[in-house]
């Protein structure tokens, strides 16, 4: 009832959001998306008029253009409202998940957390050998030429690759750009965009990240021992609640989410 009664002054409030999951589009259980982060992403910064938004941040990374632009909606709001941000690594925030991070005003991990993996990947699979040994034909019509461009049916081709490393190099630099931009003279003096990631201490020495601390400890060391927290989390599927799982779900796209964390040794 305290919040009701005039002029009582009230405790700080720090709105937390809890960013974990790889970074895709479309609407897959524990995927982090523009769409799916929005309507948590405008409560937070909007309900109970926070001093700071904290980011609860665990990703291996996914879609550069997710990434871009749930950043991008973080730093919009933080503006407009003129509420300072700050993210927490937990295990990762590597490749895209890095690029959340650098949504934040500052940067905070564990000694053990894993950082950076400023870089773009593509993989895939290739079954021209295979389908050929069970005599298969491969029939693909295109009107423009480049239209099966990276068929996995078929031989790589040295133009196809071309296409694909001139796409990455874009990525890349975009990525590069941002980071750049917002860590600014932080960054240490070396090549810290080849893809390589570092644990949370090292992260500090090469100004990837700004020191060791831990979310509430952190947020009430600035704010004072009575800060107040307010979680903001994905909203779960009714049938999630009930412990059931959709097929959908069980399917090519989870495999490719435990290859990224993987890659960290999660």
């Amino acid at each position: 009832m305290k919040r009701f009664i005039p002029f009582v002054k009230k405790e700080p409030l720090v709105a937390v959001i809890r960013l974990s999951g790889v970074i895709a589009s479309g609407g897959r259980t524990g995927v982090l998306s523009d769409n799916a982060t929005a309507p948590m992403i405008e409560r937070a910064f909007r309900k109970g008029k926070p001093k700071a938004v904290a980011l609860a941040l665990n990703s291996p990374g996914g879609s550069p253009v997710q990434s871009s632009l749930i950043a991008a909606r973080i730093r919009r709001l933080s503006q407009e409202h003129d509420v300072p941000v700050y993210a927490f690594v937990e295990d990762v925030a590597a490749s895209g998940g890095y690029w959340l991070a650098c949504a934040a005003d500052e940067i905070w991990a564990d000694d053990s957390s894993i950082l950076g993996s400023i870089g773009v990947i593509s993989a895939g699979f290739g079954f021209s050998d295979l389908i050929e040994r069970y005599g298969v034909e491969r029939r693909v019509h295109t009107a423009g030429k480049s239209k099966s461009i990276l068929d996995p049916f078929r031989p790589e081709k040295a133009e196809d690759l071309e296409k694909l490393k001139e796409i990455q190099e874009d990525i890349h630099a975009a990525f590069i750009d941002y980071v750049k931009g917002r860590r600014g003279e932080k960054l240490a003096d070396q090549d810290l965009f080849t893809g390589e990631f570092w644990t949370g201490r090292k992260a500090i020495e090469l100004g990837l990240a700004d020191g060791i601390g831990h979310l509430k400890p952190k947020m009430k060391e600035r704010f004072g021992d009575k800060v107040q927290f307010a979680v903001y989390g994905p909203k779960r599927g009714w049938l999630s609640r009930f412990g059931s799982r959709l097929a959908a779900d069980i399917s090519a796209g989870l495999f490719e989410d435990r290859a990224h964390w993987a890659r960290y040794g999660l």
